[in-house]
């Protein structure tokens, strides 16, 4: 299994549309803006928050439960920025839209950026042949309210290739996350 570079992403998106839409280099500046880089990298792509978050929010007093979820443990925001409160966290999603290839696994790993300022990205793997927008999840560890920024990085996945082609890919198993669009809450 090895990691690969930013040529095989370029042709990767190029050829089979594996990320759509999807920047070539790395984006520092928009309109004489800076911004958190997003874009190819030397091995990963870093990837950015749509406008469309999901801040959870105790004032229903729901309890949080994967097999039985409560929507009304989140308040809808849409906008350029989101405020995380203290110690909560956020779901956004990614602008990009990903097509894994078969023999690939995808991880990934929040930025230095927000990982410096008590903002943890998690993402679950992107599995072979699973295709959508990322869910992503940002944790604020701190007791300060956090800002998360829309279209700029966020997060870099990594994409590693394997030696030997699945038996059952993410598509073979009809998984309930393929395919998804917005903002995705746990699905039974």
């Amino acid at each position: 299994m090895s990691i690969k570079s930013d040529n095989w992403i370029r042709r990767m998106a190029k050829s089979d549309a594996m990320i759509e839409p999807f920047e070539a280099e790395q984006v520092r500046y928009v309109n004489d803006q800076r911004v958190i880089s997003y874009g190819t990298s030397s091995y990963g792509y870093d990837v950015r928050c749509s406008d469309e978050f999901k801040v959870f929010t105790n004032i229903h007093s729901a309890i949080v439960d994967p097999k039985a979820f409560d929507a009304k443990s989140f308040v809808d925001i849409k906008g350029d920025v989101c405020i995380i409160p203290p110690n909560s966290f956020a779901l956004a999603r990614t602008v990009e839209y990903f097509r894994i290839p078969r023999n690939v696994l995808t991880i990934c790993l929040g930025k230095s950026t927000y990982a410096r300022c008590g903002i943890i990205v998690n993402v679950t793997p992107l599995e072979p042949e699973w295709e959508g927008h990322v869910t992503l999840e940002f944790s604020n560890t701190t007791n300060l309210p956090a800002k998360i920024y829309a279209h700029e990085g966020v997060a870099q996945m990594l994409f590693l290739e394997s030696d030997e082609v699945c038996e059952t890919s993410y598509k073979d198993r009809g998984g309930k996350y393929m395919g998804q669009r917005g903002v995705t809450l746990p699905r039974t």
